[in-house]
């Protein structure tokens, strides 16, 4: 009895015990919920009130460091940039920045270049970075991307540079022209020679700058302001009466053929300032006695079907590498060739913008020797297409041969009288 009675006593002590320990681990574990952490404690104690809501409606990538260095608060796109990983500040410059800041107070701005996430080209990323106290603990960082106002910036210096220089030579080349028939003012030959020459230099200069007005036109213009449906037959007949001349010159024959009664929507003026490049060119880059072809058609896609306009010649071709170039503006492929012809290299330019402000596009195909193959891609005025007619002008939507690459295949089309 004795035995059981101190059996018993020795459960109830030991239930005790157990109930003790279990109570004061309840109340630790309270404890510690209530004590706040370090994330809290960043975010909520450290943190001047309203700071994070302003930080989140800021353009810039913005980070906050405490004292140790250690980031309190980051943006979504200081991350994007890489500014932040694991926790820490990324960038050593803008990390001693911080601390500079950090241990006098003064606010610091510098423009860097950082590498580019992800890549291994080693493109770079230009950033403007502004350091700055935020209460007596904290330090923000804001960090601007550069990069596409410094590409802009370079593609406007670079303009500005060719146009300068393409003006240049036309304009040196009269004032060089006056003197000479200045000096040979007893010569009339002489006179009635270098005042043709005059006359070449004076026209190139006017193409020059109206194909200067025309680009900046297109590129600032919104197109669909004055869309309309255009005939696609009309644009045809204008840019080859605008090549006639030339191309009697040069006994070029150019014939017109395809799917009839297309209309595409846009912009006439400048749809057929695109058109009537691609012809010119064509018949400007064509030897003697040959054939420049213009064809139209529809085809399937899947937004809609497109108008395919293509610009065929069996001219001088143009090289792989130059093939990636030649919507650029000023590129010329010869530029003797392109000179001797009254060139400017920014005929294409056009053409690729107003392909692009209409929605569409322009591709080239192109043999050495053998010729190229201008094709503008444009959306269909849809009000006017018959959705229920098929035939076989309509065109697979994965054929994209050229119309003719041979340049001793007959262009089967109807001559273009005027």
């Amino acid at each position: 009895m004795d035995v059981n009675a101190a059996v018993a006593a020795a459960a109830a002590i030991a239930g005790l015990c157990t109930g003790v320990i279990a109570m004061l681990a309840f109340r630790w574990s309270e404890r510690d919920q209530r004590r706040p952490t370090r994330t809290s404690l960043h975010i909520a104690a450290v943190l001047p009130p309203g700071v994070d809501t302003v930080l989140s409606v800021l353009r810039s990538s913005a980070v906050v460091l405490d004292e140790s260095d250690s980031v309190v608060k980051a943006s979504s796109a200081a991350y994007a940039l890489g500014l932040v990983r694991g926790g820490k500040l990324a960038v050593e410059p803008l990390l001693h920045m911080a601390r500079d800041t950090r241990r006098d107070g003064e606010i610091r701005q510098v423009e860097l270049d950082l590498p580019r996430r992800g890549t291994g080209r080693g493109e770079a990323l230009a950033v403007s970075a502004r350091v700055a106290p935020l209460g007596s603990r904290l330090v923000l960082l804001l960090v601007d991307d550069l990069t596409e106002a410094r590409r802009i910036e370079a593609v406007r210096r670079d303009f500005v540079a060719n146009v300068s220089h393409e003006l240049k030579t036309p304009v040196g080349a009269l004032s060089l022209l006056s003197e000479a028939v200045k000096d040979a003012s007893d010569d009339p030959e002489a006179v009635e020679r270098f005042a043709g020459r005059m006359q070449i230099e004076a026209t190139r200069l006017t193409n020059l700058v109206q194909e200067l007005i025309d680009l900046s036109r297109v590129q600032n213009d919104d197109p669909l302001e004055d869309a309309e449906p255009v005939r696609v037959d009309e644009l045809v007949a204008e840019a080859i009466d605008r090549s006639r001349q030339p191309a009697s010159t040069k006994q070029i024959t150019m014939a017109a053929g395809g799917t009839s009664d297309l209309r595409i929507w846009g912009n006439r003026g400048q749809l057929a300032a695109a058109l009537g490049n691609l012809v010119e060119n064509a018949v400007n880059y064509s030897p003697a006695r040959t054939r420049v072809g213009i064809s139209a058609r529809r085809v399937a896609a899947p937004g809609g079907d497109l108008i395919e306009i293509a610009v065929t010649d069996q001219g001088i071709g143009i090289s792989e590498k130059d093939r990636e170039r030649v919507f650029e503006r000023f590129y010329r492929v010869d530029p003797a060739r392109s000179r001797a012809t009254g060139g400017t290299g920014l005929g294409l330019a056009i053409v690729k913008h107003v392909a692009a402000s209409h929605g569409g596009e322009v591709t080239v195909w192109s043999s050495e020797g053998q010729g190229s193959t201008f094709t503008l891609r444009l959306p269909e005025a849809g009000a006017v297409r018959d959705r229920t007619s098929t035939g076989p002008d309509r065109a697979d939507e994965d054929d994209d041969r050229p119309y003719d690459t041979d340049p001793n295949t007959e262009i089967h089309a109807p001559e273009v009288l005027p």
